[in-house]
């Protein structure tokens, strides 16, 4: 049995909407984050990837190009794709867009708990640990290309 994944940058509605699937169940049913803390104004602003696995959304996150560098938020995978590689995929798929985008410095806001999936990928710690959303989490940080 063959199975597809495919990681695309939202360009629809319904791409956006699979997006906002993905983080509603990872952030907001699984993590108990409020919805007006998950969604927020930056979405109307970011550039969305949706991950899908056999044509159904599984994966998502979002970037932000600031002035010298580009920020990554709101990586998510459902619990089943957890561990199968989906989310270095996608991690990698945004890594690509960064640097397409211009920018050779990538960060992010990584739950503690999530630390070493972003070592994994040659991200380093450059902050103390802070709450965010109620959950402990840690600035991590990547030279891209």
């Amino acid at each position: 049995m063959t199975h597809t994944q495919t990681i695309i940058t939202a360009s629809t509605h319904q791409e956006l909407e699979d997006a906002f699937s993905v983080r509603t169940q990872v952030f907001v049913e699984e993590q108990k984050v409020s919805i007006e803390l998950e969604r927020d104004h930056e979405d109307e602003h970011a550039i969305h990837f949706v991950l899908y696995h056999n044509q159904k959304p599984t994966g998502a996150a979002r970037i932000r190009l600031l002035d010298t560098y580009a920020k990554i938020e709101r990586v998510c995978t459902l619990r089943n794709s957890r561990g199968t590689g989906a989310g270095s995929a996608l991690m990698k798929a945004i890594e690509v867009e960064i640097s397409k985008q211009g920018f050779q410095l990538a960060k992010l806001n990584a739950q503690t708990q999530a630390a070493g999936f972003y070592e994994r990928l040659g991200y380093t710690a450059c902050s103390n640990e802070f709450m965010d959303a109620g959950m402990p989490h840690i600035t991590m940080e990547k030279s891209i290309g």
